[in-house]
């Protein structure tokens, strides 16, 4: 199986030896994404709300890369740094970005370094004009 290495234009490059994103057997899966505004570098002001929308507006970015969408997303994991306190406030803003069907997701608490959120999501990718798609 060949894997392609997929990276966002004006994005923060990432922090270690790892892909935006790897294309494989059909699918993208993502590197975990914090709430960096692509612009800046900087982790966005505000709550997990706002941490959360950011997040997924990079996810969208690499997504897009690829020929995808938010509707194209299998699997989500999530990470919050306060499970308990700002889970509510994480899926208000996560419902913002999903329709139904949704995807499967896991959401956990984990000790993050100075962001309240970081999530990675797997896409099954459109099928190419003129190809075949299986499912």
């Amino acid at each position: 199986m060949t894997r392609t290495a997929v990276t966002i234009p004006n994005a923060p490059v990432p922090a270690g030896p790892y892909s935006h994103g790897v294309v494989a057997g059909g699918f993208l899966f993502t590197a975990g994404f914090g709430p960096q505004d692509p612009a800046t570098g900087e982790v966005v002001a505000g709550g997990v709300y706002e941490q959360t929308q950011q997040v997924l507006r990079n996810i969208q970015k690499v997504l897009a890369t690829s020929g995808a969408t938010m509707d194209d997303v299998v699997k989500v994991t999530a990470h919050l740094e306060h499970l308990d306190r700002d889970f509510a406030e994480y899926n208000r803003a996560y419902a913002e970005f999903f329709t139904a069907p949704y995807p499967v997701r896991t959401t956990v608490g984990s000790r993050l370094a100075d962001i309240l959120v970081e999530i990675d999501v797997v896409a099954q990718l459109p099928a190419a004009p003129g190809s075949h798609a299986q499912g």
